[in-house]
């Protein structure tokens, strides 16, 4: 027993030494609902008061836990409760400066990104959701660490098209006020289909109304082990596969929560959840289409990804459940294009493009993630891959997303750079035919009959 044991401390040990194994993200999330006021002024200064409270341990806790532990805790962020419900008191229609006090309290506390700039429009919006749409590109634009979503879609609900005609206008506009960075705004903006409440990734987190004042969560990650345990098994079978991608799971599952409970401890917070989701970064190593590759295709986008994918968010799944009873977040595989090595190599190639990375969203995390397209890309056109993704999302009833970048004054063949974990991407073809008509039709795309459950 005491061989089995040892022989686990030295498999981890080689994880974090070799494969890249770390905690992306250690993310506390706050409740701002007792900070709202018909002042927005002493709203916001509430608000900055209760994340500098909360929060200001929070960087120096992770880092510490970080290192007697032996890991990296790459990134500290916050999340919040939706700034929509939280500004409807103040019955005003410039919300910036919510973004501002939030953008402050983040700097102020030392964390990487605050999320939470967000609106929840599925079921309608009220006026201080369109307040707060409106005020995206702006809000993004005069922040550094703020990120916003809209939540524009659920099974229950159907697809609000007035809110996806009006964010991939909101889209755009990012993008251009942001031109000096390469469309920078946008790739902090996440349109969403079913979006959870308890999630610490960006740019989609958001602190859900239902949660405690404050929690901690973890988003971890590993596709480097994953890849190297599945080099283990080349030649057999998918059924053996799956096996050592469970036992790799349970095992990084394991790290994240120990040092997610650990945080929260020593900060006196409750402890949310272990997102198990495989993010992977720009670094060689650090792939999850080097994982799909390992599986078998040549290059990923080749014909059995869409499978492969299918049987990694499988086994993932089945191995986080195994080790933590507090998994939720998105918890899968992130396929972003411009955060992924072999990602940007295979559109380089030529071997994946849009629409095979919209047929592998009906399977991973989210969705069509960090995608650079050319700068003149139509607004509409932009609403049509966020339907498309929703309508994903709305038949399968899972989390689905758009965060897509049309990058100002670039086109095919040329790249964007975002910079840090954010990395930098080939941009790609989007279709030439327009979405015009579809986009300005309005209303709303009824819910399927299968939502209806009670």
């Amino acid at each position: 027993m005491m061989q089995d044991s040892d022989e686990e401390i030295l498999d981890v040990i080689r994880m974090l030494s070799l494969d890249n194994l770390d905690v992306r993200t250690v993310t506390m999330g706050i409740s701002l609902l007792d900070c709202a006021d018909d002042d927005i002024q002493r709203a916001c200064e509430r608000i900055e008061n209760k994340i500098t409270a909360y929060a200001a341990d929070l960087v120096n806790t992770a880092d510490e836990v970080g290192g007697e532990l032996g890991v990296t805790v790459v990134n500290k962020r916050l999340s919040v409760t939706p700034i929509s419900l939280v500004a409807a008191a103040c019955r005003t229609t410039d919300l910036v400066p919510f973004a501002h006090a939030l953008d402050r309290a983040g700097k102020a506390v030392g964390v990487d990104f605050v999320g939470g700039f967000s609106a929840l429009v599925d079921g309608g919006a009220a006026p201080a959701d369109d307040a707060l749409m409106h005020a995206i590109p702006q809000a993004l634009a005069e922040t550094d660490i703020v990120c916003s979503s809209v939540n524009v879609a659920s099974t229950r609900s159907g697809i609000n098209m007035d809110a996806v005609a009006l964010m991939g206008q909101q889209v755009k506009q990012a993008a251009e006020l942001t031109a000096a960075v390469d469309g920078l705004g946008a790739a902090k903006l996440v349109v969403f289909c079913n979006a959870v409440g308890n999630n610490p990734f960006m740019a989609g987190a958001f602190h859900g109304v239902t949660m405690p004042d404050a929690v901690v969560s973890v988003g971890i990650s590993g596709p480097g082990v994953v890849e190297r345990a599945l080099r283990g098994v080349r030649g057999r079978s998918f059924d053996e596969c799956a096996e050592v991608i469970k036992r790799a799971a349970f095992k990084i599952t394991r790290m994240g929560q120990l040092v997610g409970q650990t945080v929260a401890d020593r900060l006196g917070v409750d402890f949310g959840i272990v997102d198990l989701s495989l993010a992977p970064t720009s670094a060689v190593g650090d792939s999850v289409a080097a994982i799909l590759e390992e599986l078998g295709v040549e290059s990923v986008g080749a014909p059995g990804t869409t499978a492969a994918l299918a049987l990694l968010n499988d086994a993932v799944k089945k191995g986080g459940l195994m080790a933590c009873s507090s998994v939720g977040g998105l918890s899968g595989s992130f396929i972003p294009v411009s955060e992924d090595i072999n990602m940007i190599h295979a559109v380089e190639r030529g071997s994946i493009n849009i629409q095979k990375l919209e047929a592998m969203t009906a399977i991973c995390s989210v969705g069509l993630d960090m995608i650079a397209i050319p700068g003149d890309t139509a607004p509409a056109t932009i609403a049509g891959l966020i339907a498309d993704e929703a309508a994903i999302g709305l038949s399968t009833g899972k989390t689905t997303a758009a965060r897509v970048i049309p990058v100002p004054g670039k086109g095919v063949g040329e790249s964007a750079q975002f910079g840090g974990l954010l990395g930098f991407a080939p941009i790609m073809e989007v279709s030439d035919f327009s979405s015009q008509v579809f986009a300005s039709r309005g209303g709303r795309i009824p819910a399927p009959a299968h939502w209806f459950k009670n």
